[in-house]
């Protein structure tokens, strides 16, 4: 990556995961300086500072650098699309679970992730929107979505995405399945459901995970995931042995490609989007922004050729 320009925006969420990357950021800021960059740092202290940090700093930069978790990275993701910019985007995964970036096959090592910034190139992926709102991987309803957003940060720190599943393990006696219909390419599902996810990534939470070999994530279509309510240990055995052989194409779980979809459901049904809470709606449209985002990295992306 050339430096011709040498400003460089960088965004750290101190909080994320184990508050670990904060004690990096000299030695991120020394390295990137290597490199001819003089950074622009903000730290973030409530929700929505990496948007506004993005909208009103972006235009000014040559690339932005997201230091944080997946809910940090999804902020500065929807200010670079609110603010219309075509910059590209450096990530160094520092939260609990890290989807994303293990979808991304970024590197887990703060330091590694940072030069493997500065040494790649602009690889363009998809975006998601969800009504006026955007995501970088997944949006999701039904179990286990709530943990992701009512965990307490610092059991999330402690425990990682463990802490997402015992959270959501204690509320399973009072699940309820989520009556939704969702229409997509000309076609109409409606059923009772335990969990939905669009995605846009390989792995959920650290308990769903696709197929890197089904997943390109720049080729205009989120992968849908409908897992049905089950009435009998027999379906709910069937749920299982689908997920844990990765194998989804089955009579419990609907497995769909397509670059839109519109949901009905009911308004109370909340929604995650990229471990953010989301209200429902009655009625949302979801579409895939094709080749929306340029990442930094030396990696390979899922479906890249």
């Amino acid at each position: 990556m050339d430096s011709t320009d040498n400003t460089l925006l960088l965004i750290l969420n101190p909080e994320a995961g184990l508050r670990y990357a904060r004690k990096f950021l000299p030695e991120i800021i020394a390295l990137f300086t290597d490199y001819g960059y003089q950074c622009l740092v903000f730290v973030t202290e409530k929700r929505g500072d990496a948007t506004e940090f993005v909208k009103k700093y972006g235009g000014r930069v040559k690339c932005i650098v997201s230091i944080g978790g997946d809910g940090t990275f999804n902020e500065t993701v929807t200010g670079v699309m609110q603010a219309g910019l075509n910059i590209p985007v450096g990530y160094i995964p520092a939260g609990s679970t890290n989807d994303f970036a293990n979808s991304l096959h970024l590197p887990s090592d703060i330091m590694n992730a940072a030069k493997n910034i500065m040494e790649g190139e602009p690889v363009s992926i998809d975006v998601g929107r969800f009504q006026q709102r955007y995501f970088a991987y997944v949006a999701s309803f039904g179990a286990f979505t709530r943990a992701s957003y009512e965990t307490p940060q610092n059991v999330k720190n402690a425990l990682g995405h463990l802490a997402y599943i015992l959270e959501g393990m204690k509320s399973l006696a009072s699940i309820r399945p989520e009556h939704v219909k969702l229409i997509a390419d000309g076609r109409t599902y409606e059923s009772e459901l335990l969990f939905g996810a669009v995605s846009n990534s390989t792995s959920l939470g650290g308990v769903l995970t696709l197929d890197p070999d089904v997943v390109d994530m720049n080729d205009g279509k989120f992968e849908i995931m409908l897992v049905h309510m089950p009435n009998s240990a027999i379906e709910l055995n069937e749920i299982l042995t689908a997920i844990a052989s990765k194998q989804y194409e089955c009579s419990m779980i609907d497995f769909i490609r397509t670059d839109r979809a519109e949901i009905f459901a009911s308004p109370d049904m909340d929604w995650s989007l990229d471990g953010e809470h989301q209200k429902g709606s009655e009625h949302i449209v979801i579409e895939n922004i094709h080749d929306a985002l340029r990442i930094l990295t030396k990696e390979t992306i899922g479906g890249e050729k």
